[in-house]
């Protein structure tokens, strides 16, 4: 079976992709045009994308996921309401804006987005991020943002995946993206944080989260 790691980057980094099979990557993109790498995402069975699936509601300056991530003390962006990102003079939220557009042309192309716990176990995409898949399975670790090539491709080595060819850290994250694809294709057990409405970010199953599980 082969899955989908994804870093969602802005318009000018773009996206870096990889395909995984049996622990084995074997293809990879860096494009932009969200459209064609949908396109090209279409031999895989599931596909884990670091970027938001949903905005934050209404009044709201994060989603519940995060609030219950935060909570369980793994750190990670706030996703505000689509409003307030299309408002920032920053350009800060481009990436997430870059992620929507990525995740309507999969869904254009039949992919869904997982919305609830057993749409995960067919062919979707879905959101998770290699810092909560790092400190997952990583539990033996205190898992720092500032050492994060070197846990990522630490981890990619401990599962049997070659660092071959993952020549900076958005190909690193997105093969981790990818690793994690296919464990829960496998059959591994997932934590699901969030709700259908703001979206639902997946993580492997680990001792240290305390949001329910799936």
């Amino acid at each position: 079976m082969i899955v989908a790691g994804i870093d969602v980057g802005g318009a000018r980094k773009g996206f870096h992709a990889v395909l995984l099979e049996g622990r084995r990557v074997v293809d990879q993109r860096n494009t932009s045009d969200a459209e064609a790498l949908a396109h090209w995402c279409l031999r895989a069975e599931r596909i884990a994308i670091d970027a938001p699936c949903g905005w934050a509601l209404a009044g709201q300056r994060s989603r519940l996921c995060e609030r219950q991530l935060l909570a369980a003390g793994v750190h990670c962006f706030a996703t505000p309401t689509r409003d307030a990102a299309l408002a920032s003079r920053s350009n800060f939220y481009g990436w997430m804006l870059r992620g929507e557009a990525l995740y309507a042309a999969l869904q254009g192309h039949g992919v869904p987005i997982a919305r609830e716990v057993q749409a995960l176990q067919a062919r979707c995409c879905f959101e998770s991020f290699p810092h909560g898949i790092t400190i997952a399975l990583s539990p033996q670790l205190e898992v720092k943002a500032a050492l994060k090539l070197e846990q990522r491709s630490a981890l990619l080595e401990r599962f049997g995946v070659s660092r071959s060819g993952l020549s900076s850290i958005d190909w690193i994250d997105a093969a981790v993206c990818a690793l994690f694809a296919e464990l829960l294709a496998e059959g591994s057990p997932v934590d699901v944080y969030g709700e259908p409405g703001g979206g639902l970010l997946v993580l492997p199953v680990c001792a240290r989260h305390t949001a329910g599980s799936g």
